[in-house]
């Protein structure tokens, strides 16, 4: 399955993109990876060529043709366009895909859709995170070098003519979509349809902040389980990806599209609008709306608005049989099936008991299925975290609050620190810079004329100079470079003091919502759980 991406590049460095295609560089950073020695590494197997240029002179050449048409000097200029063909990794095993063949096919792309243009056409091997797949990087100065023959796909008339720059449109888009999959049929390679509008869209962009996100909870973690404690949260989710999640699970449940607004809301404080026949998403902790469009063609009312309704929202009168707790299993989605789970643990025993007893035929009228649900997901989190009593959740929770408090404390104290120590190279600095201005003051013979002509500076260093006296009594001061060291020591410190902090206060607000529901599936005073309860909790 081909598939063509793009992007655009305001960079005006043009050895930027040879760079990238030629060495080694980390997928996550886009830095390069140097050797031993802190040189860069070339890529382990590449093709390379140029069209309209020599390819180890394309900065060069591109910057002589910009040159000429007076183009590409503003910084919020397209300079360049970057396209990828990327091939399905079973092409080289089924369909005999070669790097060297790979590479014709580019040039073959290159010259028949980007005609007059300098091009950069790069091969590689490895695939993408190493998944072996081969694929071919096209970059081109977005102002065309030569005339060409006008061909159908060219939108204006000066699309053929030196001088004019690349205009990507959504209609040139199909063109290299319909020209990539004539070329996949013509080799006989693996191909989808890329004309249909995707299920679920998920861009490069998405793919690579997702990617960055779960790196960078991967590390929280691993240090979160080296202090014995269990991470609440191991997968990460895009925004985007929260919205499909949500969507996916209760759009069918949902009876109109107001159910559906109401249960969205309700459920994950996601808000989604309805404008010019078309839907949108908001998250409160985003200032902009998601349109369906960037979503996929399932997370819009066209497909939602005939799905409403598929599913029943009814609960099953009938017993189910007894079986063992499946933790790969959507109790969520089928939440009474976490009431016949067997549990060695008696507060899940006593849990089911009481939503069991809930259930008659009288309350199934009335109970919502997102309380169900609710109970469903507690109970889920007491048998993965072997909470055995009320007395233990409760434990854990008092705990947890202890330690939350500690670390935001120890936050606290950091950040103080750290804002005296700023305070601390701001006087410096003043202190040194006018440092010179006072000692040229003490050797002058007209000390009194000096000062009014240096009143600023000198009133300045005075100011600083007693306090940093107050602040270093042995009387010695600092150099700027021992501050900024330690500022940087301050600073990484409470970035982990942060994440530190952070995980307590997340924990916190899960066990406390989980006590809640036990307490309010059990029929205890759940008016205890407030702040009154935090006081009592740490006495």
């Amino acid at each position: 399955m081909a598939i063509l991406k793009h992007k655009t590049n305001k960079n005006m460095n043009y050895g930027d993109a040879l760079d990238y295609l030629l060495f080694q560089h980390d997928e996550y950073t886009m830095k390069p990876i140097l050797d031993e020695q802190g040189r860069k590494q070339l890529r382990d197997e590449y093709y390379i060529d140029g069209i309209n240029c020599e390819p180890m002179f394309f900065e060069k050449e591109c910057e002589m043709v910009n040159k000429k048409y007076h183009k590409n000097y503003r910084y919020d200029e397209i300079k360049s366009h970057h396209y990828v063909l990327s091939f399905d990794p079973s092409d080289k095993t089924e369909r005999g895909l070669t790097g060297e063949k790979a590479q014709q096919l580019g040039l073959e792309f290159a010259r028949k859709n980007f005609p007059g243009h300098q091009i950069l056409v790069v091969t590689h091997t490895d695939g993408h995170n190493h998944s072996g797949n081969i694929h071919v990087h096209i970059v081109l100065n977005s102002v065309r070098k030569e005339t060409v023959a006008e061909e159908d796909f060219m939108e204006r008339p000066c699309d053929h003519k030196a001088g004019y720059k690349h205009h990507q449109t959504r209609a040139l888009l199909t063109h290299l979509q319909k020209s990539l999959m004539e070329l996949c049929e013509r080799e006989k390679l693996n191909q989808i349809d890329l004309l249909s509008p995707s299920a679920s869209k998920i861009t490069q962009e998405e793919y690579w902040a997702q990617r960055r996100g779960q790196k960078n909870l991967d590390e929280i973690n691993k240090q979160i389980v080296e202090d014995e404690y269990i991470p609440t949260q191991t997968n990460f989710q895009t925004q985007k990806q929260k919205i499909r999640d949500a969507v996916d699970e209760l759009a069918a449940v949902s009876k109109s599209f107001e159910d559906f607004q109401s249960q969205l809301f309700e459920k994950y404080k996601i808000t989604v609008i309805e404008k010019r026949g078309r839907y949108s998403y908001h998250l409160s902790e985003r200032e902009k709306n998601i349109s369906e469009r960037s979503l996929g063609t399932h997370y819009g009312k066209e497909y939602l608005s005939s799905i409403y309704g598929t599913k029943t929202n009814s609960i099953t009168p009938e017993m189910p049989p007894m079986r063992e707790y499946d933790p790969t299993y959507d109790y969520q989605a089928d939440p009474i099936a976490i009431l016949y789970i067997r549990s060695n643990l008696r507060l899940i025993t006593d849990l089911q008991t009481c939503v069991k007893a809930q259930q008659s035929q009288a309350y199934a009228h009335k109970v919502k299925l997102t309380n169900l649900k609710q109970m469903a997901e507690t109970i889920v989190y007491v048998q993965e975290h072997g909470y055995d009593t009320r007395d233990d959740l409760q434990n854990q929770y008092k705990e947890i609050l202890s330690k939350g408090q500690r670390a935001k404390s120890s936050l606290n104290a950091v950040s103080a620190e750290l804002k005296v120590t700023n305070i601390q190279l701001k006087h410096l600095g003043r202190y040194y810079a006018n440092r010179r201005i006072h000692n040229q003051m003490t050797k002058s013979l007209n000390k009194k004329k000096f000062r009014q002509e240096h009143q600023k500076e000198l009133a300045a260093y005075k100011e600083s100079k007693e306090w940093l006296e107050g602040q270093f009594l042995e009387g010695t001061f600092p150099t700027v470079k021992d501050l900024q060291t330690k500022k940087e020591a301050l600073e990484n410190r409470k970035k982990t003091l942060q994440s530190n902090y952070e995980y307590f206060r997340d924990y916190e607000r899960d066990l406390k919502t989980i006590t809640f529901n036990v307490d309010k599936i059990l029929g205890f005073d759940t008016d205890r759980h407030s702040s009154k309860q935090r006081e009592e909790l740490l006495s």
